[in-house]
């Protein structure tokens, strides 16, 4: 067989996957480029622009000047990586739910003890800047953070694992202030299937649906950002509010575990859930994604033909890296995945979750940080979208998700006691 490092085979996976990135709907330009960009600005300073995943949390956790130091991460500063307060001014940030992450692999002493730390760094950094950032609790926390000039600034945990199969102390995390939680994170739990681990249970089990409920009960947002199909599918079968997916993609641009399927995206209208497109490259490129398959198929066929040579392989690897080098995602490949959320979903359930302090610092070019957001906005009023349209993707969809899920919550209260299974 012929060596895979010699095909021409990227060429042909980059050009399938993209016949399936939707063409930009043919409009009349209105704008140049820089009146664009000077009407997003303009536009971003009258509606608050909620970003759904920001990780910065554990960027101070894992910062290696100062570990979990909250005073030696000064935000008032340039900070290492995409996140501080200069450049959310200039991106306009309005709301911001900040990841409470911790990995599904920690083993420790338990989740829970990991969990409270990630919960005080975010409350102490949040705490730690009065004059740009408050504390917000609801959507209506958040619009009048926004009128005063703040950030309203949300707890989000990112993995079900941390509640160590106790809906108390799931109660226990909403009273901290937490306001969605991802069902899992990277790793399969006792009740649900993660989207990057094997599928053990089809779904949601029993209890799983049961944590369902008492989010919803709560007030609390089910994300469905990091879970499988089958999960995302039982959740929607179970949940009485919206549901949201914190930092997830269209699966049928880029054919990522972590994306969203068609399928899904088509039930959203009647559950009034929010997709909020992730700027991580591997998600959002097609062409990236092209890239990453045919370096694997390279790979396995390298360590087949050379099994007993590792040494050998590596060379080959890093022979083939050289001569084919990565493609860059761009801001235009965000743009044409939002587009797509909108042109299956529907515009009212689409939103932005950029994953900022959690990716790498090869962001898409245009979108290197927070100040960049003002940037994407006026790609998509060069293709033809409404002020209306934009105030929804900005925030409007995901406040009135959360604020529905308020609502919810007061209903289910009256009539719903707190549910006090586990798993042992």
């Amino acid at each position: 067989m012929r060596s895979l490092l010699h095909t021409p085979l990227l060429a042909i996976v980059v050009t399938s996957l993209a016949a399936q990135v939707p063409a930009t709907r043919p409009v009349a330009k209105q704008h140049t480029a820089a009146e664009a960009l000077a009407h997003a600005n303009a536009l971003l300073a009258t509606t608050p622009l909620v970003d759904g995943h920001n990780d910065l949390p554990w960027a101070i956790r894992e910062d290696k000047r100062a570990p979990m130091d909250v005073d030696a991460y000064d935000l008032r500063k340039h900070t290492p990586h995409q996140t501080d307060i200069a450049r959310m001014k200039a991106g306009h940030v309005g709301g911001q739910f900040w990841s409470v992450y911790i990995p599904g692999e920690i083993r420790d002493s338990g989740y829970a003890r990991v969990q409270l730390e990630q919960i005080d760094i975010a409350r102490r950094m949040i705490a730690k800047y009065p004059e740009f950032l408050t504390p917000a609790y609801t959507a209506a926390d958040v619009r009048a953070a926004f009128k005063a000039g703040k950030v309203g600034s949300l707890l989000g945990m990112e993995g079900g694992h941390a509640i160590e199969n106790s809906l108390g102390s799931l109660r226990a995390y909403y009273a901290l202030g937490v306001r969605y939680m991802t069902l899992t994170h990277n790793v399969t739990l006792d009740w649900a299937d993660a989207a990057l681990d094997s599928a053990k249970h089809g779904g949601l089990t029993p209890f799983g649906k049961d944590v369902v409920r008492e989010m919803n009960r709560l007030g609390m947002l089910v994300d469905l950002a990091h879970v499988s199909p089958g999960v995302m599918s039982n959740a929607l079968d179970v949940a009485e509010a919206p549901v949201i997916f914190s930092h997830s993609a269209a699966r049928a641009l880029v054919d990522h575990r972590r994306n969203v399927p068609d399928s899904i995206l088509r039930r959203l209208p009647k559950n009034g859930g929010v997709v909020m497109v992730p700027f991580v490259p591997g998600f959002v490129s097609p062409a990236l994604r092209a890239h990453v398959v045919l370096r694997s198929a390279v790979a396995a066929d390298a360590r087949r033909r050379l099994s007993t040579d590792s040494a050998a392989v590596t060379r080959e690897l890093a022979a083939w890296d050289k001569t084919h080098p990565a493609p860059h995602a761009t801001l235009k490949d965000v743009a044409d995945q939002i587009e797509y959320v909108r042109k299956i979903a529907g515009v009212d359930h689409v939103g932005i979750g950029s994953d900022f302090d959690g990716v790498d610092d090869d962001l898409p070019d245009g979108l290197q940080d927070q100040a960049a957001f003002p940037a994407l906005f006026a790609e998509l009023i060069m293709r033809g979208w409404s002020d209306r349209d934009l105030k929804k993707l900005a925030g409007e969809n995901v406040l009135r998700a959360l604020g529905t899920a308020e609502q919810v919550a007061k209903r289910l209260q009256k009539s719903r006691a707190a549910r006090t299974k586990t798993i042992l």
